[in-house]
């Protein structure tokens, strides 16, 4: 009865959002709540979410610090060399836009976290997309792949805990696996490519002078019919007003467009090229030291966030304008994450996490025994989707090792196999970084789930398909 209320519980949810029938922190608490009533258990809500709660306040410190950090060293420009290379590569041409952004994202993710990745790629190529009026889910789908494939790097998480689950080195996962995922970053370039070239087809190409340029005649056409129409109500006084108005709000949206450059500007006020050094120090020190793992991830953050504020920005009411410049991406995210806390802490706290993963090892045929590592790479696509990677590495995995073990898989073996499902879990409802990347986005996250499941089930299997070729998996 658990398993069925699971799966009905996770799928009210999707498609509830997908038909954007309620916002996902109001999913991610009403609807957990709702079955946990169903269960029997209602009179436990209040432990289950402050123990969701509680599992997940440091992930939720982390990504609020971790936001104003990054945040500060785009101010300041720590990342526009980076940037400005790929914006060189890209010429306002959509199918190269579309490649620079996989690209970017590929290359962002070497420091482990897809928050920083996110904001860092979305800050970079978000003004191309608005000004050239590409599709923002493109954009979206194809950083939470590349993401999700530089995610099994030993730094990122899931490797570490398939290693501890299993009790095996980090290195000897990894490493074997290397080849497939190269295979599996390159599917994410293609299929960019592919998608760039559908944009490119759609829009056709043009610089971005060429891209203002129209964008501002159909501004200005818009303002000469608003002023023509109030013309025709036969108020002159009204119909300059209206005119008046029409360019001032013309006025806003140019500031807006502005606005959507400040990643961009080279001469934004909160620049800081003398300090470049001292921040990409500071940068290199920080993911250094939390790949060293010499204090938490939050701690980290936190201590590097009010360093970078006070060494860049040494007046109060500097930093207060860099921390409310960034807020709002600080709430939606923390929001977010405390919202899913209500979810896995019904799942988890009614059992029903550990009674869909006993069904799903007991469906799973006896012939299929000697091909557990290939099971495990296929139940890797729906389980990272649907639980959190925790459940799945230290609930799920163990079990399965368990039962390849008896048909002769080695726990290695397993170990690989359940990386396959990374590029599809990056865009889970309940992993926080994606909330951060369709928030900055302007996407609602139901659009961004309809283009990208299809896609990120695609390259796992593109990477399950390349592991059994070279024997890896």
């Amino acid at each position: 009865m658990l398993t069925i209320l699971g799966f009905a519980m996770i799928a009210t949810f999707l498609v509830l959002i997908m038909m954007k029938k309620m916002s996902p922190i109001a999913a991610l608490v009403l609807i957990p709540a709702l079955f946990c009533v169903f269960v029997g258990k209602g009179a436990h809500l209040g432990d289950y979410v402050i123990d969701g709660v509680s599992s997940l306040a440091p992930t939720a410190a982390m990504l609020m610090f971790a936001i104003v950090y990054f945040g500060v060293m785009i101010d300041v420009g720590l990342f526009d060399p980076i940037v400005r290379g790929i914006l060189r590569f890209c010429k306002a041409d959509p199918m190269r836009i579309v490649v620079g952004t996989a690209l970017l994202a590929a290359i962002v993710s070497l420091d482990g976290d897809g928050s920083t990745t996110f904001m860092i790629t979305v800050s970079a190529m978000y003004p191309l997309y608005k000004r050239l009026k590409m599709s923002l889910v493109v954009m979206t789908g194809v950083a939470a792949m590349a993401n999700g494939v530089m995610n099994t790097l030993p730094w990122g998480g899931p490797t570490a805990r398939a290693a501890t689950a299993l009790k095996l080195d980090a290195g000897d996962i990894f490493v074997p696996m290397i080849p497939a995922l190269l295979v599996g970053l390159l599917g994410v370039v293609v299929l960019a490519y592919v998608l760039g070239l559908r944009e490119r087809r759609r829009l056709g190409v043009l610089t971005l002078d060429e891209a203002l340029v129209k964008e501002e005649a159909e501004e200005k056409a818009v303002e000469t019919e608003t002023v023509l129409v109030g013309a025709g109500g036969g108020a002159g006084t009204g119909a300059g007003g209206e005119g008046t108005t029409a360019s001032g709000g013309s006025g806003a949206d140019a500031d807006g467009r502005d606005d959507d450059f400040r990643g961009l500007d080279p001469d934004r006020p909160t620049l800081r090229p003398r300090l470049y050094w001292f921040n990409a120090l500071l940068t290199v020190a920080l993911l250094t030291a939390m790949i060293m793992e010499l204090l938490p991830i939050p701690v980290l953050f936190l201590l590097g966030a009010a360093i970078a504020l006070t060494v860049n920005f040494p007046h109060i009411p500097d930093q207060k304008a860099r921390i409310a410049a960034h807020a709002d991406n600080v709430l939606n995210v923390s929001g977010m994450v405390f919202a899913a806390a209500v979810f896995t802490g019904v799942l988890q706290g009614t059992g029903m996490v550990d009674h869909m993963a006993e069904w799903m090892v007991d469906v799973v045929p006896e012939g299929m025994g000697p091909h557990m590592a290939l099971v495990t790479g296929l139940l890797s696509l729906p389980l990272t989707y649907f639980m959190s990677n925790d459940g799945f590495y230290f609930g799920v995995l163990p079990v399965l090792a368990e039962a390849g073990a008896a048909h002769g898989v080695s726990p290695l073996e397993m170990a690989r196999a359940s990386l396959v499902g990374q590029p599809l879990h990056m865009s889970s409802p309940l992993v926080p970084a994606v909330y951060v990347l369709v928030g900055m986005a302007k996407v609602e996250f139901g659009d961004h789930t309809r283009f990208v499941v299809k896609w990120a089930a695609l390259i796992c299997l593109l990477i399950l398909a390349a592991g059994i070729l070279f024997g890896i998996v």
